[in-house]
């Protein structure tokens, strides 16, 4: 009965997924192949909290303790489609909280290094991490804004905190033509905006209003 059980809520979290990727990404803009196919693969709901597992497919962040969130699905595939990524990058993702953009980079990426402040929520996203077998993934616990001069330089960045300015630890970090994918915050609330490594500068990109919690420093 309990196998039963079992085999019934994996195949009703697929179900949902499914439908995630049709009604929130592929109804909206979400266009990359690479990005849908990646959303389609991770299970989502193995990186909430159980109580919330039930949620786990719904068009809205929910909390995973820590006054941390996992970001609402569609902004994890639009933040993942701006980067542009081809499979062969390198990429920072800074603030691992669950660990579950860093599972969707994984798809998309040859390597991807994730920098949590918060050690008990980077421990547990490592585990979860190895525990699916994203072994292309490395976590460490850390001031994010610092980036991790020790895996750089990196294709792209990602950040999953607002920050008013974009650090200078990342842009040293960044590759010429790499990108930075980041919610910078101005007088109005939030946009998120691409920043675009050039030979000559940084050309910025916004693609909108968003709501991200703030860029942690210890």
């Amino acid at each position: 009965m309990l196998y039963y059980k079992c085999m019934q809520n994996r195949q009703n979290f697929s179900e949902k997924r499914q439908r995630m990727v049709e009604e929130q990404l592929e109804a909206r803009d979400i266009s990359d192949e690479n990005v849908l196919s990646a959303m389609a693969k991770v299970p989502r709901h193995k990186f909430v909290p159980q109580s919330k597992q039930k949620n786990a497919y719904a068009d809205h962040p929910l909390s995973i303790g820590h006054n941390q969130t996992i970001s609402q699905p569609y902004i994890v595939a639009l933040m993942c489609q701006l980067l542009e990524l081809t499979g062969k990058e390198k990429v920072l993702d800074i603030g691992t909280g669950s660990g579950y953009q860093a599972a969707v980079l994984s798809h998309l990426a040859k390597e991807v290094v994730s920098i949590e402040v918060i050690a008990e929520l980077a421990k547990s996203a490592q585990k979860k991490l190895n525990k699916l077998d994203y072994n292309n993934v490395k976590v460490i616990t850390g001031n994010g804004r610092k980036g991790v001069p020790e895996y750089a330089p990196f294709d792209g960045i990602i950040a999953a905190a607002a920050s008013k300015t974009v650090p200078q630890a990342w842009k040293n970090q960044l590759k010429i033509g790499g990108k930075i994918v980041l919610p910078l915050k101005n007088q109005l609330g939030q946009n998120l905006t691409r920043v675009a490594k050039t030979k000559s500068g940084l050309e910025k990109e916004s693609f909108g209003g968003v709501m991200f919690v703030p860029l942690v420093e210890k």
